[in-house]
């Protein structure tokens, strides 16, 4: 898609709230000191989450440098922090670098990836922050959540867990927020919730106050997601990280049976004829299971997105998965805020409130498309 005139990106941060892994393990299984033979219980030292976390603040200094607030010309806040310092409140409330900074350092931007082929994009988008209360807000769940996992499950797991659920959340994201950009780790983050929830699922037998730890759990997931119907954030990437982690769980969070642990640990000459298996049937289906939807749901939306498909426009009702009007907020503009001319294949679009017009060219576009560029004049 060819665009000229100006274009206003607007940033979807990707926010994620304080959660606490609920689960014990059951005291009747062997201690620490015996069940260290079974590597499923190794405990690991965490260093990949902290370097997560290190990079990705290292990450936001280079970007507010690149950024360079004082060079546009603007009132820029906090001032004394010279190029540091941050894009005005009405542009920026988080706290943070301009769209236009972020798009150039990475971030989510679909028609950079599907007209100039750079997929890329859906992986950096998660090391990039819209603002420091963003950044803060991510780091702060990161360390409480991951640091946790990765003590059970070892940096590999949980490494693989985070990226892939990252991208999981990128990906659905782009199939859905058209012209604006989104960046934030919150994605990788929900896949890490959704990681716990299928772990105390499929290792159901090994932990006590089964219901308990689900509903907390389920309470948190719950209160979490509805967060993201708040406007300027992106819950298509939380749900997207959640739906990934959650299937990733039941790959790579899977532990022995608690019956074959016991065996394994018990006395001889009892443990050398073990009858029950190392896995239960329910494990090795929703292992099998989860696998399938995993390759089969990441080969659709990557084909779909290469393809240039917005899945708005085969789902009416799923923009209100990401944000929900209410008389205090409105989510976008209706069509009605803009005057749009169209002549052949040139689309003119002015914005009635500010006066701001841009040029698109595109051949058929539907309603949901002349929303978001209505949208994206008027912001």
């Amino acid at each position: 898609m060819a665009v000229e005139g100006e274009v206003q990106l607007g940033v979807n941060s990707r926010k994620w709230c304080r959660v606490v892994h609920p689960m014990e393990i059951n005291p009747s299984l062997p201690s620490k000191v015996d069940y260290r033979e079974v590597k499923h219980f190794k405990e690991w030292f965490p260093w990949l989450i902290p370097f997560f976390v290190i990079a990705n603040v290292i990450v936001f200094i280079i970007t507010m440098y690149v950024n360079d607030c004082p060079e546009s010309l603007v009132p820029c806040m906090a001032s004394f922090l010279g190029r540091f310092s941050f894009q005005p409140f009405r542009k920026n409330p988080l706290l943070g670098p301009s769209a236009l900074t972020l798009q150039n350092m990475g971030a989510l931007s679909v028609p950079k990836v599907v007209h100039q082929h750079q997929g890329w994009r859906l992986i950096t988008c998660m090391w990039l922050h819209g603002g420091v209360f963003h950044l803060l807000a991510n780091m702060f769940g990161l360390l409480v959540v991951g640091i946790r996992l990765e003590k059970e499950f070892g940096f590999v797991l949980i490494g693989l867990l985070f990226v892939v659920s990252g991208f999981g959340g990128s990906l659905l994201s782009a199939l859905f927020i058209g012209e604006r950009i989104s960046v934030g780790a919150s994605g990788a983050l929900f896949g890490l919730l959704g990681g716990m929830l299928s772990e105390l699922l499929t290792n159901w037998s090994l932990y006590e106050k089964k219901l308990g730890a689900f509903f907390t759990l389920g309470f948190v997931i719950v209160i979490n997601l509805a967060v993201g119907v708040l406007p300027h954030v992106d819950n298509f990437a939380h749900i997207g990280g959640f739906l990934s982690g959650f299937l990733l769980g039941f790959v790579f969070l899977i532990r022995p049976q608690f019956g074959w642990i016991k065996q394994r640990n018990a006395p001889q000459p009892y443990s050398s004829t073990l009858v029950k298996p190392k896995f239960n049937k329910y494990q090795c289906i929703s292992w099998v299971l989860a696998l399938i939807l995993l390759i089969v749901g990441f080969s659709t939306g990557l084909i779909a997105l290469l393809h240039g498909v917005d899945a708005n426009d085969y789902c009416s009702w799923c923009h209100y998965l990401t944000c929900v009007p209410t008389s205090r907020w409105s989510c976008n503009p209706n069509i009605s805020s803009c005057v749009i001319e169209q002549i052949s294949n040139q689309l003119n679009v002015m914005c009635s409130s500010n006066g701001k017009s841009s040029t698109y060219y595109m051949q058929n576009p539907t309603k949901s498309q002349m929303q978001r560029l209505c949208a994206q004049t008027c912001a």
